[in-house]
């Protein structure tokens, strides 16, 4: 373990949020895509890619900790680890400045890149053309990572 807060726990593989039930939800570096931490709520938004041109999983988690320290370390390790995992992210327009990145990130014990896309306010990832575009996008930087 790298850090701990309020139930939250950092390894070197992945980010442990308590969860509904009795499990954690063990949410991999790779598939983080943003985590926001709220001070004046006490609350830590971990927002993973992705997969595929859907609406990318969130996660609130509240963290109730008592010692300041161990807070500021479990947030900086989130931060050192998500942006470790970064290899791409591209942006690409659909309509106006709007559009979607695709993102490639890479395990922290290296392996195969985790694909996914980040879709700007405003498109929406069950359109068509949206898709298409996202299709387009991905094949392009797969190649150009030689993926």
């Amino acid at each position: 373990m790298l850090a701990a807060a309020g139930g939250v726990l950092a390894d070197r593989d992945a980010l442990h949020l308590p969860g509904e039930h009795a499990t954690p939800a063990r949410v991999p570096w790779e598939r983080i895509d943003a985590a926001e931490w709220d001070a004046e709520a006490g609350t830590l938004t971990v927002t993973e890619v992705a997969p595929d041109v859907a609406a990318a999983p969130r996660h609130v988690v509240v963290v109730d900790e008592a010692d300041p320290r161990a807070r500021d370390r479990l947030l900086q390790v989130v931060r050192e680890r998500v942006t470790a995992s970064v290899v791409l992210q591209r942006h690409v327009r659909v309509a106006g400045r709007a559009g979607l990145h695709v993102v490639a990130r890479r395990p922290p014990g290296g392996g195969a890149l985790a694909w996914g896309f980040r879709f700007d306010v405003g498109i929406d990832p069950d359109d068509a053309a949206v898709r298409r575009v996202a299709a387009e996008a991905l094949a392009r930087a797969r190649d150009d990572v030689g993926a």
